[in-house]
């Protein structure tokens, strides 16, 4: 199901509909993600694009259990 709803949002992006998304799944999230945020106590952490914050060592001890 998960990969089902991703795939929906990917065709939605590429049809040139900008998409916020808050979402649990940090991996998928930034896999998806042009743009993406990471939030702490409310205040931006980080910010780059999606490929940039899967690479940070930061990002993925702290949000993707590495």
């Amino acid at each position: 199901m998960v990969e089902r709803i991703f795939g929906v949002l990917r065709d939605v992006n590429r049809d040139g509909v900008a998409l916020l998304l808050v979402e649990q799944n940090a991996h998928k999230a930034l896999q998806l993600a042009h743009r993406a945020y990471v939030l702490e106590t409310g205040a931006i952490a980080m910010s780059g694009t999606g490929k940039q914050l899967l690479a940070s060592p930061e990002v993925r001890k702290a949000y993707l259990g590495e």
